[in-house]
Order: C-alpha cells, then sequence, then structure tokens
C-alpha cells in the first residue's frame, strides 16, 4: 500500500462539479493499494497515517500528527501512485491491485481510520474526481507498507 500524505489548509473533491467530500486543516492522502497488499497492510498504513509527525509543536519542529492536532483527513484512491516508471514512456500498472479488490481494501482502509480518528472523509473509488487543496508548507511525504 502506497500512501501520499499533504498537510493541508483546506481539501475537497468533486465529481461532476458537485463536492464529495470537503475537509479544513489537516492531511490529504492519496492511497494506492498493490496486489500483495491485505488486512495487516491496511492496518499498519492507518497507524502510520494517524500517527505520523509532520505538523508544528510551536517551536518550528514537526512532532505533531494529525491526531495530535485533532485534524481531518482526506482519502483520495489513486491507483497510479503504484505505477512503475522505470522503463519506457508509458507507465505499467502491473503492481497495483485489481479494481475489485482495490476498491474493497480502500473501503477497509477508510473504516480502519475512521475508527480510529472521527474526521475522515474520502473520495470515490474509480470515479472521474476534481481534487482542489491548499497545501500547507508545502509538506508531502511519501508512506509504503
Amino acid at each position: 500500500m502506497i500512501a501520499l500524505l499533504q498537510r493541508v489548509k483546506t481539501a475537497r473533491v468533486t465529481v461532476d462539479e458537485k463536492t464529495v467530500a470537503d475537509i479544513g486543516p489537516g492531511l490529504l492522502v492519496y492511497v494506492a493499494v498493490q496486489q500483495d497488499d491485505d488486512g495487516q497492510t491496511l492496518v499498519r498504513m492507518g497507524e502510520r497515517v494517524l500517527a505520523y509527525r509532520l505538523f508544528d509543536d510551536g517551536t518550528g519542529r514537526m512532532n505533531r500528527s494529525v491526531m495530535d492536532v485533532k485534524g481531518e483527513v482526506l482519502l483520495v484512491p489513486q491507483f497510479t501512485l503504484a505505477a512503475d516508471t522505470h522503463k519506457g514512456l508509458r507507465p505499467s500498472f502491473s503492481r497495483a491491485a485489481e479494481p475489485a479488490r482495490a476498491a474493497g481494501l480502500f473501503d477497509r482502509f477508510s473504516d480502519h481510520l475512521r475508527a480510529n480518528c472521527a474526521k475522515v472523509q474520502t473520495g470515490r473509488f474509480g470515479a472521474c474526481m476534481q481534487v482542489h487543496s491548499v497545501n500547507d508548507g508545502p509538506v508531502t511525504f511519501w508512506l509504503e507498507v
């Protein structure tokens, strides 16, 4: 599983010009499910996302997690993060999980985060989404489990 975390002031997702998710300060997390991911993978990634320290502690250091700052989380499914771009000019998506399996694991991942952090919203799996965000910093980290 891959998660691209962006610290944001605000973020929202629209589908067909309708807002489907909208958060204030917190994390915008793009999520890719890979072929070998399972329940243990999503639990471990969930722990990392919620505990990863990328918010200021008041002394100029990134020592606080989204949980510490009581921030919100917006999860956006994005299989393209699993692309293999090592060769040629066209990405290979052979590492990405098959869509139906990925959708199920993404939903389980969302549920796991909601069980541990009440302020979680999601984009729509398989939809053509427009993601709007105001990055804070910018601060962006790539996590892989």
